[in-house]
């Protein structure tokens, strides 16, 4: 039987701010994480995330992590 390698979650950061009408310069100042980091998640390039990151970066945006993180194959199961 052959396993497919699993891909890492897309980060929807860009989608999840826009309708807020928020820039990653105001969320940086919300979340204390840089420009050039949330910009990194922001275009997929993060190879890992801090729990605390993320929780801080829902709570700014008032959403869930599962808003943030989705599967790559976009599937929802």
């Amino acid at each position: 039987m052959h396993r497919r390698a699993a891909r890492a979650p897309l980060c929807t950061i860009g989608t999840a701010i826009t309708p807020r009408g928020m820039t990653l310069t105001r969320l940086s100042e919300l979340v204390g994480v840089s420009i050039v980091n949330l910009s990194i998640l922001k275009n997929d390039r993060a190879k890992a995330i801090r729990f605390s990151t993320l929780v801080a970066i829902c709570r700014a945006l008032d959403c869930e992590i599962g808003d943030l993180l989705v599967r790559a194959d976009g599937s929802g199961s």
